[in-house]
């Protein structure tokens, strides 16, 4: 039997996600399946990808075809490198950041405002000291040279 491990799609209208499913080429995209052996959720940042790497492996093993959408997943998660012994087999599959407490961010924005400011009125504070302070007179380089050349007799 020839099998193909595909995308089987879940969901609403707008709103898909799919199941990674090792089933009978020649069945319905949404029919009987073989096996589930992972989950896709495109519409998530980053998409959430889980596929059970050990059950790919074997299915491939035994000449399960993938889609190319399939196809692609499995390169994302290093299955098909490893399949293939290629190098990368760790894959680029990214994770979601972990949620950060919109407390602690505010806090956070507030220290950081708290800083700026007190560093804004520490440098006016400065530029207002030096501005008070009377500048002490510079003798005057230029003068110099024409003051020393009237005094030398020619």
């Amino acid at each position: 039997m020839a099998t193909k491990i595909r995308l089987k799609r879940l969901g609403k209208i707008r709103a898909p996600y799919y199941r990674i499913v090792v089933a009978d080429s020649r069945t319905k995209r949404d029919g009987r399946v073989i096996e589930e052996i992972g989950k896709y959720h495109p519409t998530e940042e980053p998409s959430f990808i889980e596929v059970k790497s050990e059950r790919a492996q074997y299915w491939l093993g035994v000449g399960a075809q993938p889609t190319d959408q399939v196809l692609n997943i499995l390169k994302i998660t290093g299955d098909w490198q490893k399949f293939k012994g290629l190098p990368g087999a760790e894959g680029t599959l990214r994770t979601k950041a972990d949620r950060v407490d919109p407390k602690a961010a505010v806090d956070k924005a507030a220290a950081e405002a708290e800083k700026v400011k007190a560093k804004a009125s520490e440098a006016k504070a400065k530029a207002e000291s030096k501005a008070a302070e009377p500048e002490p007179p510079e003798p005057e380089a230029a003068d110099a040279p024409e003051a020393a050349a009237e005094a030398e007799p020619s």
